[in-house]
């Protein structure tokens, strides 16, 4: 028996599931500070939470609960589907079973804790990693003192107000003295364990496995909320650590590994590191199960040299997700920028990249963003023809952004808004008047700054989107702030040949096509996973047909 027990819980209900690798994160730590802790997963009982949650906490008492919020919404323009609702009410039934206090977190609460926390109103929170911050609070009530001093806690003071306990300074260079990250360990990673994330249950259920080799980003990208949510520099994990992560999950059975890092290949000394030590033990040792590693990376365009691909292939990569996002130069300044605001590529690197990809017949799928700030339908229709002249295996294309509270975009946004107009471009399926943001310093508190992001005035579901005003849409869509950009969905269907729509990804309204590239409840992913697939939803795309064809 350990010190006293915490509970975490999952209330992610979208299929396929996806492992909340931030589970297993928070678990090791704990159990190494020596607290028992138990996993309520709800991704596997969504049709009858409630009764799990009833059914556990009848025989628990524990010291904490943990909710961990991987998505506020699907943030896709297309589907504007928010989760916030859903997670409320499974917090609720949680404080119905029992008296234990709750603290939120994961990426999608860390985009807007503050107003998150008075949302669910819930007496803690925590924005970023914070497997060390839970285990300073645990200690905390353990011990029956007060959290007020835990470093990086939010506190929920009631009223409306929510406080973030500040970070400890040490004496050089202003750097902290206590990090919330665990950098050094191995996280603990199980299968088939009662009470735990079953890591080979999700690679069944959803054909991928995670791994973490760093946190955080230093880059800028103008759409991007990671750097605020994860932290604004990389935090390297220990190489031989997210190694040792990768053989056990292997050893249980999880053979396709995806990349949860900002993007795998920056920092790319390190990278290059980890590939370097996954490469030594599959060559040292010919049992061991590394050998079967199918590694998927997300990346950018650059830095990606020659080593690395080499690199890469040696240690089992499957796959590359590159996200050069356009290919006009006048979009991407200002918007791929490093956190210096210089931009460190163009669209040519992407085509060196792609090259020398298919001389290591290592399978490849572009990311392209549209409908950013000066987006028209000459930048859209190039970015088009450009990147389907690119040999890759599935081009994919989304239309507009979501706008969020601390992304470059979003504050720019609330910024030029400054409280008393709206801006041509902001839009949301369920707004029922102009949207008017406003910027961080006209907002009484940290809550309403984040709220209005995600909620009207009349505090009903609103999430903010951005589409560019540039582009052909009728004029009476542009007066709607619900309005739709339909004609632009359209013409961006019309630019694509009949001969490519096989390996094209494109945003779908209804009567457009059977097609859905949103990953939540996607017919085709469903499929895929029923009939035993694993890998990238991606690399399965251009044999859509077929497969469901078999299916049939």
């Amino acid at each position: 028996m350990g010190k006293s027990l915490i509970t975490l819980v999952n209330p992610n209900l979208v299929h396929p599931p996806i492992t909340p690798y931030a589970l297993d994160i928070l678990t090791t730590s704990l159990e190494s500070a020596g607290f028992d802790v138990e996993v309520v997963d709800l991704t596997f009982r969504r049709d009858d939470w409630w009764q799990v949650l009833r059914e556990y906490f009848s025989g628990r008492d524990p010291m904490l609960v943990g909710v961990t919020v991987r998505n506020t919404d699907t943030i896709y323009a297309q589907q504007q589907r928010v989760f916030l609702e859903d997670h409320r009410k499974i917090i609720d039934e949680i404080k119905a079973n029992t008296p234990a206090p709750i603290v939120g977190g994961g990426v999608g609460f860390s985009s807007m804790p503050f107003a998150l926390v008075d949302f669910f109103d819930i007496p803690f929170g925590v924005k970023g990693p914070g497997e060390n911050i839970l285990v300073r609070l645990a200690e905390s009530l353990y011990a029956g003192e007060s959290p007020e001093h835990v470093p990086g806690l939010l506190l929920n003071r009631g009223g409306g107000r929510v406080d973030r306990v500040p970070l400890v300074t040490g004496p050089r260079r202003g750097k902290a003295a206590f990090t919330p990250l665990n950098t050094v360990t191995s996280y603990t990673r199980r299968s088939g364990h009662a009470l735990k994330v079953d890591n080979l249950r999700y690679y069944r259920g959803g054909g991928l496995g995670n791994i973490l080799t760093k946190n955080g980003c230093a880059y800028s990208c103008a759409h991007c909320v990671e750097p605020d949510a994860k932290g604004g520099h990389f935090t390297r994990r220990a190489v031989a650590a997210v190694v040792d992560e990768m053989e056990t999950l292997c050893a249980q059975g999880v053979y396709d590994l995806h990349t949860t890092d900002s993007e795998f290949n920056l920092a790319v000394a390190h990278s290059k590191n980890v590939l370097r030590e996954v490469i030594r033990r599959r060559e040292s040792d010919p049992d061991t199960p590394l050998r079967q590693l199918r590694l998927w990376i997300y990346a950018q365009p650059t830095p990606f040299d020659d080593e690395l691909l080499e690199l890469l292939v040696q240690a089992g990569c499957a796959g590359i997700n590159l996200a050069p996002d356009h290919v006009r130069e006048e979009m991407l300044d200002d918007w791929k920028v490093t956190g210096r605001g210089r931009r460190y590529y163009d669209f040519s690197d992407v085509r060196r990249l792609v090259s020398r990809t298919k001389d290591y017949g290592l399978p490849v799928m572009v990311e392209v963003l549209l409908g950013m700030p000066g987006e028209t339908l000459e930048t859209m229709r190039d970015a088009v023809e450009q990147t389907l002249a690119l040999d890759v295996t599935v081009a994919g294309y989304s239309l507009g952004i979501r706008a969020f509270p601390y992304s470059p975009l979003g504050i720019q946004l609330a910024e030029q808004c400054a409280g008393v107009r709206t801006l041509p471009g902001l839009q949301s399926d369920s707004a029922k008047e102009p949207i008017v943001l406003k910027p961080r310093a006209q907002c009484a508190s940290v809550i309403e700054y984040e709220r209005q992001f995600v909620f009207d005035d009349a505090g009903e579901f609103r999430p903010v989107y951005f589409l560019s005003p540039e582009l052909p849409e009728d004029p009476s869509t542009f007066a709607r702030p619900n309005g739709r950009w339909e004609r632009s969905v359209e013409l961006l269907w019309e630019m694509v040949p009949d001969s490519e729509l096989h390996r094209v990804m494109l945003p779908t309204l209804p009567g457009i096509t059977e097609d859905d590239n949103n990953y939540a409840d996607n017919p085709f992913l469903l499929r895929l996973i029923q009939l035993g697939y694993t890998g990238a939803f991606w690399s399965h795309w251009p044999r859509r047909r077929e497969i469901m064809r078999g299916a049939a």
